[in-house]
């Protein structure tokens, strides 16, 4: 043995080749400190031996290396751009000393080789995966860049073009897809893999392969000419520039620095990317970015705790209520191998279920991601019917009828009444109380909601609603279920508009109010879509969830919240309403809509509409772009607040994935508490505290004055203990 590490060991084998394998606790290999340290031991005393003339690099887990541990960088990014640089410098100098090496090196890859994995396969000379390997450098999806030398390497390997690709998108590829650039030099079946790397090297000690001429193209400059490079580098910031946009800084920032470092040897190159990546990492997207990573990773964990608690396991379903809704929770279920049953009062109803399904589908087969005959498994596994017969095979009811309370519970009463003792029941509602609901129930404690989000195949959020009575394992069996049909799951407690919805609708009464004090209703969408990032300004999002919809959860929220979420005297949105004016279900809201010559759905802001909000609105008032966000965030970021200090969400982390996955919140600004986070905790009161004398949407609580004075953060905090 050469090298024995915790994390990682130096083989000398019986004819004088290395294996350098990753074998860290637990089960992958994650680029952390600890490991990066043994790394650089490893690579020194490889290269002190003078009997080894070649080595391999392998993995003892069942994938490669995963790439660096995020968690441990966290705080480093918080100190200044050359503190950052500088210990980036110190862990690509240990990749340099591998690529140093004078003797010939070959990676083995299996399974995931991304990030600092992908990195690490690049500074050997040659790469060899089997065909479950995944390569790729995702740095751009954190809000960073490749820090590990694979801005400098990826290039000189399989090109500056599909370099660019590769880091601006951030996507993974398959090992074929993989060979076809030239990024690895063969695929192997996986019970082939380290023999092949063997054979590899062994071709390279011996002189068949010229692993020296390999070597020496990863030192030198891209070999571009003026033009090309010209031409290159314009077509990648046009691109960019369309498809990432001036939110997202790192895919340009690559790009920029691409330009610059592919005229470079390695040494220079490998400066101008420490120094970049130093910049970016103290930017407030990365900042955003990084925080969801983390948060999404509570959220899994919670899920995969409860799927391991959980002791009902649901293998048949059953939804009650078709339509588009029902047709979508049905067709994820399916699709997800747990045959559902479908239920509805009349056939026209099933049959629109059935064809919401198999539309989706259908559109998955033309565009060739799925092959028929799943389409044919799929729609074999949902089983439509007048009746509740059948019910009493199936582990896990969806009622997905009508939102009306009264209709809710006696379809929820009939149900109880045809199934098992141990099934259990769930509503699909996104206001009504779970615990009003329950009341009618002989056994609460196996009752809880299920809100699936519009339109339930593309959002990832399922809002499971705790009740009063729901018991724990209710809790664990329903968060396992939303998390086996793909969906990202929440728990939540009950209250009016649970935890979305009751954020949402503070956002959209604040747009009321700033359309009564004389605000353009498409000035305000520009706005927030532009500046502010949401993927539709606050009047379109109306149009598309229905005015009427919007009307009945408004009469909620106030009937829940009276003092703070009070309807306006004079509501812009009732007054459309009213006037039949209900958005894109009849094509008329806000705006009014049609389809173009190709037919895409088109949008005008409607002469109809803004003369009948004349009647309820001051003359036009030319609002800044600072004094909108400002009307319409502060509200949903406080209530925001109040949900974690009443419990209603457990942690800030939920709290800012449940608008990423149900509200389509800009994933830049990393959902509600990290933009107030980012924004400043003292900043946001004073800014909060110069809009007060507008209602109490605009009031912030004690517990976030506390939080500031205390100088806390809310991701670190207990906050219903702290408030």
């Amino acid at each position: 043995m050469i090298y024995q590490g915790e994390r990682l060991t130096a083989k000398l084998l019986d004819d004088n080749i290395v294996e350098l394998c990753f074998n860290a606790p637990g089960s992958v290999n994650a680029l952390n400190l600890a490991t990066l340290n043994e790394y650089k031991q490893a690579i020194a005393a490889i290269a002190a031996n003078d009997d080894a003339q070649g080595v391999i690099v392998t993995s003892a887990k069942s994938t490669f290396i995963v790439g660096a541990d995020i968690t441990e960088f966290t705080e480093l990014f918080k100190t200044p751009d050359e503190q950052i640089s500088g210990v980036f410098k110190s862990s690509s100098d240990i990749f340099d000393a591998f690529e140093d090496l004078q003797i010939p090196t070959v990676a083995a890859i299996n399974g995931f080789a991304l990030g600092g994995g992908c990195e690490t396969a690049l500074v050997c000379d040659y790469r060899v995966a089997d065909t479950t390997a995944r390569i790729g450098l995702p740095e751009v999806k954190l809000g960073l860049m490749p820090g590990f030398g694979g801005t400098v390497r990826l290039p000189r390997i399989i090109g500056v073009d599909n370099a660019l690709e590769w880091m601006t998108t951030g996507k993974p590829h398959k090992a074929e897809d993989a060979l076809a650039y030239r990024a690895i030099d063969a695929v192997v079946a996986p019970e082939n893999l380290r023999q092949a790397a063997l054979s590899m090297v062994k071709d390279a000690i011996s002189g068949q392969l010229d692993w020296q001429a390999r070597k020496a193209e990863k030192m030198q400059p891209v070999t571009l000419s003026e033009t090309e490079h010209l031409m290159s580098f314009s077509t990648a910031k046009a691109m960019v520039a369309a498809s990432a946009g001036k939110h997202y800084p790192a895919p340009m920032a690559m790009v920029e620095l691409l330009e610059k470092s592919v005229k470079l040897p390695r040494t220079e190159a490998m400066l101008l990317e420490n120094s970049a990546f130093g910049v970016l990492a103290k930017t407030d997207a990365c900042t955003a970015q990084v925080g969801l990573f983390l948060a999404d990773q509570v959220v899994k964990g919670k899920a995969k705790k409860a799927a391991k608690s959980a002791t009902t396991t649901i293998n048949r379903a059953a939804v009650i209520g078709a339509g588009i809704m029902g047709g979508g929770i049905a067709y994820q279920s399916a699709y997800t191998n747990t045959p559902i049953l479908m239920k509805d009062i009349n056939t026209d109803a099933l049959k629109l279920g059935l064809d919401t399904a198999s539309d989706i589908l259908s559109k998955q087969v033309d565009k060739g991601r799925l092959q028929a005959s799943k389409m044919a498994k799929v729609l074999n596994n949902i089983t439509p019917t007048l009746d509740y017969q059948g019910l009493a095979d199936v582990d896990i009811v969806v009622e997905a009828v009508v939102e009306n309370p009264k209709v809710k519970a006696a379809v929820l009463k009939e149900v109880e009444q045809s199934v098992s003792e141990s099934c259990i029941l769930t509503s699909n509602t996104s206001t009504i109380s779970i615990d009003e609901l329950a009341k009618n129930l002989q056994n609460p404690e196996r009752f809880c909601g299920m809100h699936f989000f519009n339109p339930v195949h593309k959002m990832p959020l399922v809002e499971v609603i705790r009740g009063e009575h729901t018991s724990d394992e209710t809790v664990a069996a329903v968060v396992a279920y939303a998390s086996k049909m793909g969906k990202s799951a929440i728990v939540v407690n009950d209250c009016p508009g649970f935890y979305v919805n009751r954020i949402l609708f503070p956002y959209l009464a604040a747009l009321s109010q700033l359309l009564v004090d004389g605000a353009d209703f498409v000035a305000v969408d520009k706005v927030m879509e532009k500046q502010f990032g949401w993927p539709m300004g606050p009047a379109y999002l109306l149009d598309v969830v229905g005015l009427d919809t919007a009307v009945h959860g408004s009469g909620v929220m106030a009937d829940g919240f009276p003092t703070r979420m009070a309807k306006l005297a004079k509501d812009p949105v009732e007054l459309l309403y009213r006037h039949n004016k209900l958005g894109q279900k009849n094509g008329s809201g806000f705006y009014d809509y049609d389809k173009d010559k190709r037919g895409r759905m088109v949008k005008v802001a409607s002469k109809e509409s803004i003369e009948l909000l004349s009647q309820v609105c001051s003359d036009a008032v030319p609002f800044n772009q600072q004094e909108i966000i400002a009307r319409l965030m502060i509200p949903m970021v406080n209530e925001t607040i109040r949900c974690l200090e009443e419990g209603i969400v457990d942690t800030a982390a939920e709290a800012d994935m449940a608008c990423i996955y149900g509200l389509g919140f800009p994933p830049f600004r990393g959902g509600p508490m990290r933009y107030l986070e980012t924004l400043g905790l003292d900043n946001f009161i004073e800014q909060a505290d110069k809009y007060a004398h507008l209602g109490e949407m605009y009031q912030v609580t004690d517990g976030l004055r506390n939080m500031a004075n205390t100088g806390k953060s809310y991701f670190d905090t207990d906050v219903k203990a702290a408030k």
